[in-house]
């Protein structure tokens, strides 16, 4: 079902280069009338526990401006450049947030940035001034979910601080309070196969994530099947164990500062 919903047509006059998700959530909004009665169907629709909350309900467009300065409109096309992004927008730029959105970031007991595509699906959400806010003044561990592998025209040569970098030059320096970065091995079949799509693993640079000041968290969370992504149970497992180091090193931190 997640390959389905994350494929993207190849060709096609109007879908070329659109995921089936984002057709499937167009769809309904023109079936239910609106984008937040869809976003909440479609989590009828296909039994997703807990809630999906969009960060806004306005129309968005992203723009990216590469290294060279030239710029290119929409999500699905800014990667085709195949040129190192410097540096991406919204259109408009003061996109008002969903207010259940802020709510439930207010509410949170811990925050989760990633993983996905860093500037095309990480990033624009902060970019919404107020749900980047929220999320920075928050005193809840926030935690970053770094990529297994790059991802061509948009991460090409990025290390697993590059990531963060561009993270936080694109909201505020306290978005993230520490990160998690894949430390398993990885397949030689399966890098092979990434590498024909120029697609290579993230490299772990370690000391300078340390230097940038967040707690660095190494495990074991890659998938074993025949993609190279995120183990979803091996991943929640290594959240929740550094969620409850988390609490038990600010407990600590606590007392000493009394």
């Amino acid at each position: 079902m997640r390959d389905l919903f994350q494929y993207r047509f190849k060709e096609g006059d109007g879908i070329k280069g659109h995921s089936f998700g984002n057709l499937f959530i167009t769809a309904l909004t023109e079936v239910t009338g609106s984008f937040e009665d869809a976003v909440e169907e479609s989590s009828r629709v296909l039994a997703i526990r807990g809630r999906v909350l969009p960060a806004s309900l306005e129309k968005i467009r992203l723009k990216a401006q590469y290294s060279d300065g030239t710029v290119r409109e929409g999500e699905d096309k800014i990667p085709d450049e195949g040129k190192p992004i410097k540096r991406v927008y919204l259109i408009p730029h003061d996109v008002s947030p969903n207010p259940e959105a802020i709510e439930a970031i207010r509410e949170a007991e811990l925050i989760i940035l990633g993983p996905g595509s860093l500037f095309t699906s990480i990033i624009p959400n902060l970019l919404i001034h107020q749900i980047g806010e929220e999320v920075a003044k928050s005193n809840v561990m926030k935690l970053y979910i770094c990529n297994v592998m790059t991802q061509y025209g948009e991460t090409d040569g990025f290390t697993a601080a590059d990531h963060l970098e561009s993270l936080i030059a694109h909201s505020k320096k306290n978005i993230v309070s520490c990160c998690l970065v894949n430390s398993g091995r990885l397949e030689y079949r399966l890098l092979f196969r990434y590498a024909q799509e120029k697609s290579f693993p993230v490299i772990f640079d370690r000391e300078r994530l340390r230097k940038m000041g967040v707690l660095v968290f190494e495990a074991d969370v890659v998938s074993r099947s025949d993609y190279l992504r995120h183990d979803s149970k091996n991943t929640a497992k290594d959240i929740i164990n550094i969620f409850n180091y988390s609490k038990k090193r600010w407990k600590r931190l606590q007392k000493k500062l009394l």
